[in-house]
Parts: structure tokens; C-alpha cells; sequence
């Protein structure tokens, strides 16, 4: 069992998309979602089910069991067996298979109008493996298409790990972030973190054209005893708040995403 596998057999992805920091990002990134779809649908003047998604490193399928609920033509790739197997028990019509984001050698060029790449950049460690993800849903997505790209932020690293969970001078020590704050993971670690100037010279080596870029939560992982106790009505306006500010070129490098909506 890989690194990745042992990590996601413990973690529960459902859990936290629904807790409450989880409802903020889950609303916003769908919002962009549905706007993405109900442009195309405008477009081309078609049905939901005449428009088709790929969900690439699905996870337990937050996203794709959804959308396929709301009629879209809706496939799912999933690295870990263990999340697969809970995606299927959902029983959605999903067609949900064990896969690789770096090789999607099932799919044919430009079979999809919609690629969801939410989940593999995080654990991609090398610059070379984002580069083959990102190439992967470009090939699978339909000239004209749409990808949404999520990133774990470097900044939020440094804040919380570093800063607020006290050990940010073992990190420099060790040489896992360098005087630069920049995370620095080795081959073996799970996560790797990224700055924005990053994310525009991978696109710039893909040819693809970036619609917007946002920030899907914002503070909220920051202020999560806040957000906790919040009633009904003030977490209300806050998700309002997070969708009127996510695009803010100043605030998108300290939540702990980003997601980069690109088109082919």
C-alpha cells in the first residue's frame, strides 16, 4: 500500500466538505461549477445530459455523486481503492474507475467538456509529475473546454503548520522550507504547497488560458473556531462574503486553495 493509500484510508474527505469550513469551499468552488455549465448549456443550447465531466482524483465523490445527481454525464478516476469503494456504495450513476491523473490512457482525446482536477496537484510533488496532470485533463477535454485546477497554498503551510502550530524553526532547520519560506517536501511526503507564479508557469508551459483563479474558503480555515460558532444566519453572510471577495488578487495566497479555472 502507498504512502498515499495509508493517508486516505484514515482521512475522511466526506467529513470534512461537510464540516463547516468544508460547506464554505464546497459552495464557493461549486458556484464557479454551475456557472462554467449553465454557460454552456446557454451556448450550445443543450440539456445537462448532454454535457459531460470528468472528475479527476474524485475522491469519495463530493462532487461528481452531485453533479450526477443534477443529470450531467459525470465520470470519476480515483487513485485509492478505499475512496472508490466508498464513491460506488453511493450509488449514483457515476461511472467511477480506479486511475492515475498522469495517465488516462482510458479516455480518448477530447472526450469531456468539463475536467474536475480537484485533489491530484496536492500530493504531485515534482514540477514535471503537476505538468503531466495538468497535460492529461488538457488531452481529455474538449477544444473549448474547461478545467478546474485546486492547489494547496504555500502560505497557509507556513501560517499554520509554521507559525501556528509552533514549528516553523524546526522546518528551517531540517531544510523543509527554505529562507524564503517556500515549502520545500521531499519525494516521499504527501503534500507539496505553491505560490501563484508557480501556477502561471505551469499554465504557460500547457497553452491553456486562465478564466479566473479563486480563492474557494478564503480565511476560513484560519478562523475555524469562529466559523464553528457562527449561527446560521451569520455563517450565511459569510459564505455570501467569501463568494463577493474570492477573486481578490490580495487575498488568494493565504487560504490554504486555490482553484484555477483554465479553458483549452
Amino acid at each position: 500500500m502507498t504512502p498515499i493509500e495509508e493517508y486516505y484510508n484514515k482521512f475522511n474527505e466526506d467529513k470534512r466538505l461537510l464540516s463547516r469550513h468544508g460547506q464554505v469551499e464546497y459552495t464557493v468552488t461549486m458556484h464557479y461549477i454551475h456557472e462554467v455549465l449553465e454557460s454552456i448549456k446557454a451556448e450550445r443550447g443543450i440539456e445537462a445530459s448532454d454535457i459531460s465531466l470528468i472528475d479527476i482524483g474524485a475522491g469519495t465523490g463530493r462532487y461528481s455523486v452531485a453533479l450526477s445527481s443534477e443529470g450531467y454525464d459525470v465520470t470519476a478516476v480515483e487513485l485509492v481503492k478505499y475512496n472508490l469503494g466508498i464513491l460506488k456504495k453511493k450509488g449514483s450513476s457515476v461511472k467511477a474507475y480506479q486511475g492515475n491523473a498522469m495517465k488516462l490512457k482510458r479516455f480518448e482525446d477530447e472526450s469531456f467538456d468539463v475536467a474536475l482536477l480537484m485533489g491530484p496537484m496536492y500530493h504531485l510533488i515534482s514540477e514535471e509529475d503537476k505538468l503531466k496532470a495538468l497535460l492529461e485533463a488538457k488531452r481529455v477535454v474538449k477544444k473549448g473546454g474547461f478545467i478546474f485546477v485546486a492547489y494547496c497554498m504555500n502560505e497557509y503551510s507556513i501560517l499554520s503548520y509554521g507559525f501556528r502550530e509552533g514549528h516553523i524553526k524546526e522546518l528551517l532547520e531540517s531544510g523543509r522550507i527554505d529562507e524564503d519560506f517556500r515549502v520545500r517536501p521531499k519525494e516521499d511526503e504527501l503534500y507539496d504547497y505553491v505560490r501563484l507564479e508557480e501556477i502561471d508557469a505551469l499554465n504557460k508551459k500547457t497553452d491553456l488560458t486562465r478564466i479566473k483563479i479563486f480563492s474557494p474558503e478564503g480565511p476560513t480555515d484560519h478562523m475555524r473556531n469562529v466559523i464553528n460558532a457562527m449561527d446560521d444566519e451569520c455563517f450565511e453572510l459569510f459564505i455570501k462574503y467569501q463568494l463577493s471577495v474570492c477573486e481578490r488578487s490580495e487575498l488568494l495566497g493565504a487560504g490554504s486553495h486555490v482553484v484555477d479555472l483554465l479553458k483549452k
